[in-house]
């Protein structure tokens, strides 16, 4: 019979993601190194790459972790009076995930989010959701796209945990130039620079979107403009 080891105990999947997202969380991601992890786990190096064989196993085990955080799906698809009010919770519970994530953003790259429980938790819901509403396959694809890359590229562009220091670089930067060049952003730089870390500038072009896609908006013609 094997020998139980510990050592295997200590690193469960959830234990080393949340291991992983601390040391990213406190050190930055240059700090996420299968030695360093192995080390806060106490464990071997060797126990734990046979749970992670490589940092791209490590990451996609990070970011399913954390999809785990987003609401249960709905077991029916809603109704479709519900559609745009279901979406836009859904891509605004993701969004401030990511946003309180920026390392493991940094880290994966454009490596795509596809884990099961995102896929569980958003992709299949949201598409079931739109299907459900009337829109064909395509549409209700291209939709998901459109409001995918809008909430990565959101959370991503920004480190939202540290907007200060965010808005303070992009004063400095846009104080450094030439009003006889750039005389539209000299003159608005205290417009533009809180637009930089501002989470509404995100939620109105999420509404944006959803609002043009709405399949209930385009079977009654009149409805208002959507919200800012």
């Amino acid at each position: 019979m094997p020998r139980h080891s510990a050592a295997l105990d200590r690193a469960t999947q959830a234990r080393i993601a949340e291991a992983a997202l601390l040391l990213v969380g406190e050190h930055g991601p240059e700090a996420l190194t299968f030695r360093a992890l192995a080390a806060r786990l106490d464990i071997s190096l060797a126990s734990l790459q046979r749970r992670c064989t490589d940092l791209a196993g490590l990451l996609d085990l990070c970011a399913d972790h954390l999809a785990a955080r987003l609401p249960d799906p709905e077991p029916e698809p809603v109704p479709a009076a519900e559609w745009a009010d279901a979406t836009e919770a859904r891509f605004t519970a993701l969004y401030r995930l990511l946003c309180a994530h920026p390392g493991l953003l940094a880290l994966r790259g454009t490596r795509p989010w596809l884990g099961p429980q995102l896929l569980a938790r958003l992709v299949e819901p949201q598409f079931a959701d739109s299907l459900a509403a009337g829109m064909s396959p395509e549409v209700a694809i291209a939709a998901y796209r459109r409001m995918y890359l809008l909430t990565l590229g959101s959370a991503g562009f920004v480190d939202h945990r540290d907007p200060s220091a965010a808005r303070a670089a992009v004063r400095t930067a846009l104080a450094a130039l030439d009003p006889a060049d750039f005389p539209a952003l000299t003159a608005h730089l205290a417009t533009v620079v809180p637009a930089i870390t501002d989470h509404e500038v995100y939620r109105g072009a999420l509404r944006q979107l959803i609002a043009a896609a709405d399949p209930t908006a385009h079977r009654a013609p009149g409805r208002g403009t959507p919200p800012a």
